[in-house]
């Protein structure tokens, strides 16, 4: 039998490896496209009046999937002759593409275990990563490409749909979204590192990414950003529900009268939660000020609502604005971008000043503006990439425009977080830092040290606990290791051995008044008279009367001499066995 040799197998190791990402790609897109299938699938079965058949429907599937990657589809029937385009996605349908395919992603760049003999001795199995699996590029390359292949064999079936995919679109932003979920994936697997730098990357970048400082303070305006869009689209789904229950008589007859049967309301029912985060970005972008598009000749803003709309009848369009100027209510709705950004503060004074640390430890004012500039930044950039996606044209003519315009709903929510989120986070700073602080900040001692688990037990046994914030509304559980018997609160100090709830230790032996050291007394009994006696008589007897009588006086004399030996050479240590 021939053997093959190591590098043999470690080739055809990594080429299973990226056989089967790209099989797992595939089937990433196929559970996705599956899942949307079998839903339409049930509405069309369910319709009394079908449009189509069983194939129209399984294109249009297609094509509703393709939309889902950001893909813009072509709607050929019209009532002008005119083919229109449908460009604006449903934000809820591209959480499935995109989890599907960074979990591929994950799965396939993550280090394979199998066990392994250490030894043809019998030793135990233990566990190794191995060296044939493929690597994070080739998982990343294969899982995309898997994915990408399915993407174009859907919109090829749906070329004679009802709703067919643009081929401009296939490329970007089908292909990047991809793309983006897989990449995503794979550095999920290799741990979420935020360095090294590429190679290619200018020399100062390289340096600066290796510096521990610069990545908390990037990871600590990653987080602020997150925080100050969140908000954002909270709020901006706040207004949205507000409208909406302002005018539920509208958007009940808009509901009641695009379907006169059970199955027809399902399914606009489900459009409207498929577009349920397109209307909270819509609310964020009026908030911002820029507003929103309602076609060529209609814009809605805090000030009013200018112009004719171009309104489809649709529940979720009942929550627009009625024309005219604007009124209190529309301007209440400019505390959306100052909650974002008081969100932005915050989270940045809690980095910048954390309040379990010593007042060396805090950032200088120029690093708490720089991180929340950074944050502002991300924050912007982050509100224009979501409001890019949230409208496009629904369309031709006076449709052709709907929604945000992200090139001025971006730069609205940079400015925004930028000029109330850097002052305030600068008082948060000051704030935090404050030396009399009776509710929030403890005193803290300034070392450079990190506190001892021992003090930090002891603490939490006294009822103030390092590392955590006094609360407002109960300040005397922080003074209650100060508090005496009588109920007195003591000024803030180290605490006495009374007030603490641990038990003081007792005193050492030496201090007590009248303590004499003692020696241990033996107690083996295998050394005494009797003890002797009864092992002679024993061995005489076994003997056969060959042993002579035991000697009292002599064994006596012997045994004293041993015990003085014993003591003069080891004083209190065991005595020797005969």
């Amino acid at each position: 039998m021939t053997q093959r040799s190591p590098q043999v197998t470690v080739r055809r190791n990594r080429t299973l490896a990226l056989a089967s990402a790209l099989v797992k790609g595939v089937v990433a897109a196929g559970l996705g496209l599956g899942a949307l299938t079998v839903l339409v699938m049930v509405v069309w079965i369910s319709s009394p009046y079908p449009d189509s058949g069983p194939g129209g429907a399984l294109r249009a599937a297609a094509g509703v999937w393709l939309l889902a990657h950001g893909a813009g589809l072509v709607r050929p029937d019209t009532l002008s002759g005119v083919p229109a385009p449908v460009g604006m996605v449903p934000l809820l349908l591209v959480l499935g593409p995109v989890w599907l395919a960074h979990r591929a992603a994950r799965d396939a760049a993550e280090p394979q275990e199998e066990p392994q003999e250490r030894a043809r001795s019998g030793a135990r199995a233990e566990w190794r990563e191995r060296s044939g699996g493929p690597s994070r590029v080739g998982a990343f390359c294969a899982v995309t490409a898997g994915y990408l292949l399915v993407v174009a064999g859907a919109a090829a079936y749906a070329r004679g749909g009802p709703l067919h995919a643009d081929p401009d679109t296939l490329a970007f932003p089908v292909a990047l979204v991809v793309a983006g979920g897989a990449a995503a994936g794979v550095w999920t697997a290799a741990g979420r590192p935020l360095g090294p730098a590429p190679s290619w990357s200018p020399l100062a970048v390289q340096e600066a990414v290796a510096r521990t400082l610069f990545r908390q303070r990037t990871e600590a305006a990653f987080r602020s950003a997150a925080a100050g869009l969140t908000v954002l689209l909270g709020g901006g789904a706040l207004l949205v529900a507000v409208a909406l229950g302002r005018n539920a008589g509208a958007a009940q007859d808009a509901f009641l009268g695009l379907a006169g049967d059970w199955t027809g309301r399902i399914a606009v029912l489900l459009l409207a939660a498929a577009l349920a985060p397109n209307a909270a970005l819509w609310g964020a972008a009026y908030g911002l000020g820029p507003g929103f598009s309602l076609g060529t000749g209609a814009t809605a803003t805090p000030l009013g609502l200018d112009g004719t709309p171009a309104l489809p009848r649709f529940p979720l369009l009942a929550a627009v604005p009625d024309q005219g100027p604007g009124a209190l209510p529309n301007w209440a709705a400019l505390a959306v971008p100052m909650a974002a950004a008081l969100a932005v503060a915050w989270f940045t004074a809690r980095r910048a000043a954390p309040a379990d640390a010593p007042r060396a430890r805090a950032w200088s004012p120029r690093e708490t503006v720089l991180v929340t500039l950074l944050a502002a930044l991300g924050c912007g950039a982050g509100t224009a990439l979501l409001t890019a996606v949230a409208g496009g044209p629904i369309g031709t003519g006076a449709l052709s425009v709907f929604g945000p315009v992200w090139w001025l709903t971006g730069p609205a929510a940079l400015v925004w977080t930028a000029a109330i989120g850097v002052p305030a986070a600068l008082l948060l700073r000051l704030w935090r830092l404050r030396t009399p602080g009776w509710a929030w900040r403890r005193d803290v001692p300034e070392a450079d040290g990190p506190a001892e688990p021992e003090a930090e037990e002891e603490a939490e046994e006294d009822g103030v606990v390092p590392g955590r914030t006094r609360q407002w509304w109960a300040p005397w559980r922080a003074r209650r290791a100060t508090a005496g018997e009588d109920g007195e609160v003591e000024p803030a100090g180290p605490a006495s051995p009374a007030a603490s709830s641990v038990p003081a230790p007792d005193p050492a032996p030496e201090a007590t008044p009248g303590f004499e050291p003692y020696d241990f007394l033996p107690t083996d009994p295998w050394h005494g008279k009797e003890n002797r006696e009864a092992r002679w008589a024993s061995l005489k007897q076994g003997s056969g009367g060959l042993m002579a009588d035991f000697p009292a006086d002599r064994t006596a004399n012997r045994t004293a001499g041993r015990a003085d030996r014993a003591e003069s050479a080891d004083p209190g240590g065991p005595a020797s066995t005969p």
